[in-house]
């Protein structure tokens, strides 16, 4: 089985949390997606960071379309890994 990744970018901690918990309910995820916190380059301030969501998907069952709609309500995105 390969290892697929989906991951979800998101503009600060609260909305990250937010959707993270929404993920599991909405996909009914297998396991929790991690949450990575990926300071922007050349940016000292704390509070400029996105707060990523990675998600496995060994299985190839999440839509792609569906995840990008999903972290829009957040106005995140997804990126390719």
């Amino acid at each position: 089985m390969s290892d697929v990744r989906h991951v979800l970018v998101l503009p600060d901690r609260d909305a990250a949390e937010e959707a993270a918990e929404a993920l599991g309910e909405r996909f009914r995820l297998s396991e929790e997606p991690q949450l990575v916190r990926d300071a922007l380059a050349g940016e000292d301030d704390a509070e400029d960071a996105q707060w990523l969501l990675v998600l496995r998907d060994e299985e190839k069952r999440l839509d792609v379309r569906e995840l990008e709609e999903f972290v829009g309500e957040w106005d995140g995105w997804r990126e390719e890994p």
